[in-house]
């Protein structure tokens, strides 16, 4: 029994220091959740800290539902009548992925030539966070 345990250990160590060091030299993966607009300035300045910070080696995908779509509309303001789209276009360019959910467009009857050119609409936001999460190894962020 021993014997068995002691090789489970090394093949577990010897996984996690492989994985370990993949993820040490690989690109970071990270999901930003928006569900709220009154929070969309904010991330947009969280995010552009998290490119600066990793020198733009990450890959960051916004996904928005509910609320939380109204800032990537055409002519979406923030409380200070700030456009939003000048911000999101910047983070574009420097390859952030936003991500609008259809579920919402449909229930709020928001026509989706509406949603800025490049944010690209998604069935459904929340089953898209839960993929990204499980399948692309994406670490979850709710500004």
């Amino acid at each position: 029994m021993m014997k068995v345990l002691g090789k489970l250990f090394v093949a577990a160590m010897f996984v996690g220091w492989f994985g370990f060091a993949g993820a040490a030299t690989g690109e970071e993966k990270v999901l930003y959740h928006i569900n709220d607009s009154a929070v969309a300035r904010a991330a947009l300045g969280n995010i552009r800290n998290h490119i600066n910070a990793t020198e733009g080696k990450v890959k960051i995908v916004v996904v928005t539902h509910g609320p939380g779509v109204d800032f990537l509309l055409e002519g979406a303001e923030d409380k200070n009548g700030n456009p939003y789209n000048i911000a999101v276009e910047e983070l574009m360019a420097q390859g952030v992925d936003f991500r609008v959910c259809n579920n919402t467009l449909k229930s709020r009857s928001i026509d989706p030539k509406r949603v800025l050119q490049g944010a690209r609409i998604v069935p459904s936001g929340v089953a898209e966070i839960g993929r990204l999460q499980a399948r692309e190894g994406c670490v979850y962020i709710k500004p």
